[in-house]
């Protein structure tokens, strides 16, 4: 049954909705939003592709590519919801004026977003945690979000290395009040882990 409903909504039935580049440019809807955040070559735009069902977001090699908050509508669910690619942290080819920009962009959202219901905290599993992602979980516990961490391109790890990865976090992060204690594992390339992914979105939606 839960693959039917999932199927259902992640089939590619999505549209580009539009480009924030400033608090003022919102949209003003009652749509759940749910966004995905993590340092620049996280594989971001690879795995909402992957999770969504088409080629929505640009793939490319070059870091910090992503410099406004992206707004996608999915149908099939009710009346639809919106999932937000929100540009990388850690590294950009930009001046350093417009990289504080469109981070502050990206905080402003978090803090203040109405419809905002989960952020999804992208981790490359081979990397690990680094400094920035604690920054970013002490943000999002300062403000209340909600937020759960999917870890990226778990293929590059061996099993016994991704339990350890696994294990780590939990370990690290049960006391966080905001964090959704349920890690998720995923690879867009083998598409490994995004069913598991896309129904934990379902079912957060269904409990709204």
């Amino acid at each position: 049954m839960a693959k039917l409903i999932v199927n259902k909504i992640f089939n590619g039935n999505a549209e580009f909705l539009l480009g924030v580049n400033n608090i003022e440019q919102l949209p003003q809807h009652h749509f759940p939003e749910i966004a995905f955040i993590g340092a620049s070559n996280v594989g971001k735009s690879s795995l909402i592709n992957a999770l969504i069902g088409k080629r929505i977001t640009i793939v490319s090699a070059t870091k910090g590519r992503t410099k406004q908050l992206n707004f996608f509508k999915i149908l099939g669910f009710k009346d639809g919801f919106h999932i937000v690619d929100m540009p990388g942290y850690g590294f950009a080819q930009d001046a350093k004026s417009a990289i504080n920009y469109w981070q502050e962009l990206s905080l402003n959202y978090i803090a203040n977003g109405k419809n905002l219901k989960r952020v999804f905290l992208l981790i490359e599993a081979q990397k690990g945690m680094k400094d920035l992602d604690h920054e970013i979980i002490d943000f999002f516990n300062v403000y209340n979000v909600s937020f759960q961490i999917v870890l990226t391109k778990i293929d590059k790890l061996n099993l016994s290395a991704q339990q350890l990865a696994l294990e780590k976090i939990q370990n690290e992060f049960k006391l966080y009040r905001t964090f959704c204690s349920k890690i998720i594992s995923t690879s867009a390339s083998k598409n490994y882990g995004i069913f598991d992914l896309q129904n934990e979105i379902v079912k957060l939606l269904e409990n709204l």
